[in-house]
């Protein structure tokens, strides 16, 4: 039986460390897909058509990774595609109360869905989405941050803005 896990965020915009803990995924489960969580309440920063495009470029040439997006609940989605697993990368301690609250209430939502946490990688350990945001705003460097075609998409997105 193939298991498939689900690594589902926001992705805004997809980083270096994201790529990890997916690529790491695939070591522990048959194929992952990475699903891009639509907010209808919440402002992206990218659209999630645009994120979803330059994740699969990201990741194109990864056997067994696939990327959708869903605006929705993901356990009901977990359900339906047969995911034995949500994956979810912790960077420090604080990240891991709320992402205990979010397994819970997937453990209720969809019984004998398990959450599998991998620690982000030290390299990556300090990036966040915001602070990639930041560094393209001021046409800092992204090449340590996030994979080359999402950073020319932020560079493009700030240059016009410039």
């Amino acid at each position: 039986m193939a298991h498939l896990a689900l690594y589902p965020g926001s992705f805004d915009p997809f980083t270096l460390g994201h790529l990890d803990i997916a690529r790491r995924a695939l070591r522990l489960f048959d194929a992952v897909e990475i699903v891009v969580a639509i907010h209808p309440g919440k402002t992206s920063f990218m659209p999630a058509g645009e994120r979803v495009a330059l994740i699969r470029e990201a990741a194109m040439g990864i056997e067994n990774l696939s990327v959708d997006s869903l605006a929705g609940l993901v356990a009901p989605y977990a359900r339906m595609r047969g995911a034995t697993a949500l994956v979810r990368g912790i960077r420090t301690a604080c990240d891991f109360g709320a992402e205990a609250r979010m397994a819970m209430a997937n453990s209720q939502l969809c019984p004998g869905l398990e959450t599998v946490y991998l620690l982000t990688a030290p390299a990556h350990a300090h990036t966040s989405s915001s602070l990639v945001r930041d560094i393209a705003r001021w046409g800092g460097n992204l090449a340590p941050f996030v994979p080359p075609v999402v950073a020319t998409a932020l560079h493009a997105r700030f240059s016009s803005k410039r």
